[in-house]
């Protein structure tokens, strides 16, 4: 039987029927106008230089960290054996492409009630050997970057963003995904937009776009600008460019209908923001005071992704009757992101450290779920998780 709370819905219509029908039309399938045109019109819309789009948020995390492995600029260049600083939650493609280029991740907790980190944790694990800090921004809240920028600007740590749950969100008038050197975004089904499947990294500067560029595709110069910061300039024989090969990259390509129905998503993401900030008001006025769970406190403006609920010390509620009331009112419910991450077995390929103690993380591990939220009003729902 279907959940009658589901954790995500299609914010679909005729928009993006007609869009794919466009790309069937063209019969051009693999990356083309659409996607240059979704990425053009998406950078614009956070108010970033460049935007290039891959086959999911997961990607969009592996390209970043690529490109800070092959970019000239020794500013940024992140080398096998740097340290980077890592929140204790997330989910695993947050971690993957540490561990994949070599990196030495260091997990601080999070703070219990934000959900991102705990900004005293992080002040003081940074070190003289932190190179970058990885921020998530969880569950669609932004962390508190007037505080991160004050830790990473002086002492020179790169600050990269996984913002893959919370497109929309913003601090200080400013968009989440925007704050670091890169930000990465997902659009697949169950996020703030869809196209599918599908991401998408933000960036300013151009290098690191010209990175990306070759990266994404097999690591040649055929999408390359003439004149660029990976070669200096291209031939001017397009055969002689069309297989040359001069970064160890990937195939993260977009599919060609990911880029139309994205360009169409995009035209409703306020009004899809909108809904789900009005469903968070909600939440927190029935909810912030609940007797046996907390609900994530907002920094900043909230894309609001989901709504977690954190069981209450001392309120004689355990999680798995937690689950069982919300599967019985028809709520569909998971973990909050992956738990404490470093808990799990896959960190023995990993090089880390744990600074500190992780026991909110290991809090939310056991005590805390999510439940989703969507583009259009649920006030059933919000009452029947009062009602609890």
């Amino acid at each position: 039987m279907s959940p009658i709370y589901p954790l995500a819905t299609s914010s679909w219509d005729q928009a993006e029927q007609d869009a794919l029908q466009r790309v069937i039309d063209s019969d051009m399938y693999s990356m083309g106008p659409e996607v240059r045109a979704f990425e053009e019109e998406f950078a614009a819309h956070f108010g970033s230089k460049h935007a290039v789009m891959v086959n999911s948020g997961s990607s969009a995390n592996l390209l970043m960290l690529a490109a800070l492995r092959y970019t000239k600029n020794d500013d940024l260049r992140l080398m096998p054996g740097d340290e980077i600083i890592v929140p204790a939650v997330s989910w695993s493609t947050t971690y993957y492409p540490l561990q994949q280029y070599g990196l030495r991740l260091k997990f601080v907790d999070i703070d219990r009630a934000t959900l991102n980190y705990d900004l005293n944790a992080l002040e003081a694990a940074i070190s003289d050997k932190t190179r970058a800090l990885m921020v998530v921004n969880l569950l669609g809240n932004p962390n508190d970057f007037a505080v991160l920028q004050a830790l990473c600007a002086p002492r020179g740590i790169v600050m990269i963003e996984d913002n893959c749950e919370s497109m929309g969100a913003s601090f200080d008038g400013k968009q989440a995904g925007t704050f670091g050197v890169m930000g990465s975004y997902s659009s697949f089904f169950s996020h703030h937009i869809s196209t599918m499947e599908g991401g998408m990294v933000t960036c300013d500067d151009e290098e690191l776009y010209h990175v990306m560029l070759s990266l994404r595709a097999h690591g040649w110069t055929r999408n390359l600008p003439k004149f660029n910061h990976v070669t200096g300039e291209k031939s001017e024989d397009p055969f002689e460019e069309s297989f040359r090969f001069v970064l160890p990259g990937y195939n993260l390509r977009p599919l060609e209908m990911s880029g139309a129905l994205g360009r169409e998503q995009l035209k409703k993401l306020p009004d899809l923001i909108k809904g789900r900030r009005a469903n968070g008001a909600l939440v927190q006025a029935q909810l912030g005071n609940h007797a046996k769970f907390a609900i994530q406190q907002e920094i900043g403006c909230s894309s609001w992704f989901g709504f977690s609920l954190v069981i209450r010390e001392g309120c004689g509620l355990a999680r798995a009757d937690l689950v069982k009331q919300l599967l019985a009112k028809g709520f569909e419910c998971r973990p909050i992101v992956a738990g404490n991450f470093a808990k799990n077995q896959v960190m023995q390929y990993f090089d880390y450290e744990i600074h500190g103690s992780l026991n909110n993380a290991d809090y939310i591990d056991a005590n805390g779920l999510f439940v989703g939220n969507h583009h259009y009003p649920i006030p059933e729902a919000v009452e029947a998780l009062a009602a609890i």
